[in-house]
């Protein structure tokens, strides 16, 4: 989104003797969103929905190089949604306190499948699916490397409490009866080799585990709470295509509660020019539970999208053509559907 406001910072620096060095800009970035979504099983009501995101960015260097940068998202009627500090040194890689941004360890590849638009279960009619996020919903301090040839190390860490709070300076997250503390690694990868055709490669495998064993007040469990992803994606041309597979092992051993998932995401695009893309994506999610005599142990949750995208200056016009099988992991006829999004973004 393009800059709405840009607030130098000088005359401040220059009453703070002790950091003159430092130099600071405020940004506020936005942009209008109307959109359209119809459903072929449920009556919607009023179809129009409107986005009312705004992000307040402020950004600053210090003495040795190090850049800092403060955003702030409130987005779909959110006060505050999302917040973040980050620091971005010159030789010791990037540090960041993160406030849900949702974007640390592998929350940031919950689905990282090419579209024109918007994620395959993106389209505004509730597929219901468990992602996973690993500590990206907590509160978390997370760090990336510094790149070496072409592969990163990111690792993000929510200290005693894998809970999904916000909290204020001097304030804490309040006690968690199910995870508690909760770690991520992921090790992205670019493996070029010096050759033209590898130069779209990417290629990541991360895991997720978070301290739960003993906790769930009746619902004990056998371990901790274990999530991994794998997956590529590979550009050339106009072209882009991408595959990954993800699971999440629960821990829990009381019948009926959910043993594990797992997930699978395909995804194409295809630039036909700098204004119009295309894109198709699927998305598999199957729910398995402990065993519990004649109950269901097993249900997959589906959805397909079609997109497209046409961008001219800050004008974009999107289309999400979708179907959705299973919704939330029911298989009541109501819950398999398909319908479409209609979106006009105005950038400012």
């Amino acid at each position: 989104m393009n800059k709405l406001t840009k607030v130098g910072l000088s005359a401040l620096c220059g009453s703070l003797a002790s950091v003159s060095a430092y130099a600071g800009t405020m940004e506020v970035l936005g942009g209008a969103t109307a959109t359209y979504t119809s459903n072929s099983t449920k009556d919607t009501g009023n179809p129009i929905g409107m986005n009312s995101a705004l992000t307040f960015k402020g950004s600053g260097e210090l003495d040795n190089g190090t850049a800092i940068t403060l955003t702030i998202t409130g987005a779909d009627q959110g006060g505050y949604t999302s917040g973040s500090i980050n620091l971005a040194t010159p030789s010791l890689g990037t540090f960041n306190i993160n406030s849900r941004t949702g974007g640390a360890g592998i929350g940031g590849y919950d689905d990282k499948m090419p579209t024109a638009w918007e994620e395959s279960w993106g389209h505004g009619m509730s597929a219901g699916f468990d992602l996973q996020k690993g500590v990206a919903s907590a509160m978390n301090v997370n760090w990336t490397s510094p790149s070496f040839m072409g592969t990163t190390l990111k690792v993000a860490v929510a200290p005693g409490g894998n809970k999904g709070a916000f909290s204020n300076d001097k304030a804490v997250g309040g006690v968690n009866t199910d995870k508690q503390s909760g770690y991520d690694l992921v090790l992205d990868m670019n493996p070029s080799f010096g050759t033209d055709v590898l130069s779209g490669l990417n290629v990541w495998v991360g895991g997720s585990s978070t301290e739960k064993e003993g906790k769930g007040g009746t619902n004990q469990n056998l371990g901790d709470h274990e999530e991994v992803n794998v997956g590529f994606t590979y550009a050339y041309g106009p072209v882009k295509v991408g595959v990954q597979r993800m699971a999440e092992f629960t821990g829990n051993e009381s019948a009926g509660s959910v043993d594990f998932y797992k997930n699978l995401a395909f995804g194409i695009s295809f630039n036909v020019n700098d204004n119009l893309s295309l894109s198709y994506g699927e998305f598999e999610s199957q729910k398995n539970l402990v065993g519990s005599g004649s109950a269901d142990k097993s249900v997959t949750a589906e959805t397909q999208s079609f997109q497209v995208a046409y961008t001219m200056g800050g004008v974009s016009l999107k289309l999400a053509e979708s179907e959705v099988t299973n919704a939330s992991y029911t298989t009541a006829s109501s819950n398999t559907h398909d319908g479409r999004t209609i979106a006009l973004s105005l950038a400012f």
